[in-house]
């Protein structure tokens, strides 16, 4: 396998050489919560980018999917670069591009500079995703490492959490510009820090670039996700949507054809021969899939059928964060990862993110407290699975491939965001549309209740969608359960084949 060269450094020897690798973990996670901010504080901006910049819907995609699109496109090759030239060096670029980005977006004079702005900031996304959470591995040793992921990871939920109530303070006092010029000084702090205190670490071979697989890497990402993102606007049969993941298809196919026979690829294929690195990367999709499906229909029955506005549901959204914070930061998932092992923890985890869809499908529909309980026990879940899984999959993958590691967990967690975004979407305007449409023949709950004659025909109609969410978190947590079960079973069964060659 031509992975499998060990990593020197004459910088980095390991843990025992970095006694400040607690202080480092905190300068990554400062980075990474700049990234994370970004992908949540613009929902709340968008009233204000309408009216201000004059944005129409096909603009608010844009200015959204722009950073998404070039961010997801370039993950492993964002990830190979870091291998390759150095993980700090990438680090420090990334921080540097996104800090660049933010000061142009918060300038934009028209949507065309905003969008074109969010997609500079999404390659510095890229390179941060992937060298935070390789340098992560670097500088953390088997006993501290699940911990190390699990505080790494808590910083998504915070950046979730704290992204809705950040943009809706900056715009309460600021015009909408600040939600973008806030990530500079923070992103300069980083910089400074990242200077300072985090060591260089590569892979030694210095293999040439492999810029074709680079390019073909980015583009088949970028059209799959390009397709996930624009089904629910123009149809899952339209032509675009068709075109872009036949396209994306058939070009990761040429891709994985062209890493086959390069002696030293960017992504070795023969990590899929590894039953650990499978299971792990199903468990991973699909707790992305639970958790980027519900939280976009959650979204949507807290304003339109509880009546809360957009800041008040974003925040009615946290208690599943705040429980992830809570529980990897007190250190409970990488306390019960020896005792249960890694396939039991990630089982437990998924039947709880699984449980916790059912609870507000099935509680949650008239009131807000039956969604509160289910956010809970869903946050309890993935505090458990998603470290498990992360460590599972760098743990598969030798240390000087840490980066290209850290761009698969990257594209795994946005191609399953995308997918629970696309396929409960679908449950969800299938199961409404049937029941909606005897009523006023409207397929959206905005034009169905503008369309609708009295109080009681309103109320007919949010029925019909509450009952849509509640058929769509129950496909959900069926698929999450499933996916915990199989991704459980393949890493079991990794390590009943590991055991016996670790005892000759």
């Amino acid at each position: 396998m031509t992975a499998t060269t060990a990593e020197t450094d004459p910088v980095h020897t390991g843990p025992s050489s970095h006694p400040q690798r607690w202080l480092i973990l905190g300068v990554i996670c400062l980075a990474q919560l700049t990234v994370l901010l970004d992908n949540t504080v613009l929902s709340v901006a968008i009233p204000s980018l309408t009216r201000e910049l004059d944005a129409s819907t096909a603009d608010i995609q844009w200015m959204i999917n722009a950073y998404s699109l070039v961010q997801s496109g370039l993950l492993l090759t964002a990830g190979n670069a870091s291998d390759r030239y150095g993980r700090k060096k990438m680090l420090l670029s990334g921080l540097a591009l996104f800090g660049a980005g933010s000061l142009a977006a918060g300038l934009a004079q028209s949507t065309t500079q905003l969008i074109a702005a969010r997609a500079g900031m999404g390659v510095g996304g890229a390179l941060l995703m992937t060298t935070t959470l390789a340098v992560v591995v670097q500088i953390f040793d088997d006993t501290e490492r699940v911990k190390a992921i699990g505080l790494w990871s808590t910083v998504n939920s915070l950046g979730f959490a704290a992204g809705p109530l950040i943009g809706g303070v900056m715009l309460d006092h600021f015009w909408w510009g600040a939600i973008f010029l806030i990530n500079i000084p923070v992103a300069a702090i980083a910089l400074c820090a990242v200077v300072a205190l985090v060591p260089e670490s590569k892979n030694p071979q210095g293999d040439r670039p492999d810029l074709l697989g680079a390019l073909l890497s980015t583009v088949g990402m970028t059209a799959v996700v390009y397709a996930i993102i624009s089904g629910p606007a123009h149809g899952w049969t339209s032509t675009q949507v068709l075109a872009s993941a036949a396209i994306g298809v058939l070009v990761l196919g040429v891709f994985v054809l062209w890493e086959l026979r390069i002696p030293h690829p960017m992504l070795d294929m023969h990590f899929f021969r590894n039953q650990r690195f499978i299971g792990a990367v199903a468990g991973a999709i699909l707790v992305a899939f639970g958790m980027g499906g519900s939280l976009f229909l959650l979204t949507q029955h807290l304003q339109f059928v509880l009546g809360y506005g957009p800041l008040d549901a974003g925040l009615r959204t946290a208690p599943l964060a705040l429980t992830v914070i809570a529980l990897n930061l007190t250190g409970v998932g990488a306390r019960l990862l020896p005792k249960l092992g890694t396939p039991g923890t990630i089982a437990v985890g998924m039947a709880l993110v699984a449980a916790g869809l059912a609870t507000i499908a099935l509680l949650g529909g008239d009131a807000y407290s039956g969604m509160l309980l289910g956010l809970v026990v869903m946050g309890a879940g993935v505090a458990l699975s998603m470290p498990a899984m992360a460590n599972a999959i760098m743990s598969a993958i030798p240390p000087a491939r840490a980066g290209v590691g850290a761009g698969i967990n990257g594209t795994l967690a946005e191609f399953g965001n995308g997918l629970g975004v696309a396929v409960l979407g679908a449950v969800l305007n299938s199961r409404f549309g049937a029941l909606a449409g005897t009523v006023v023949g409207a397929a959206s709950l905005p034009a169905a209740l503008a369309a609708a004659g009295d109080a009681g025909e309103r109320k007919r109609i949010s029925d019909a969608f509450a009952s849509g969410v509640e058929t769509s978190q129950l496909v959900g947590a069926v698929a999450v359960l499933a996916g915990g079960l199989l991704a459980a079973m393949l890493l079991r069964r990794a390590d009943r084949a590991e055991s016996p060659r670790a005892a000759e």
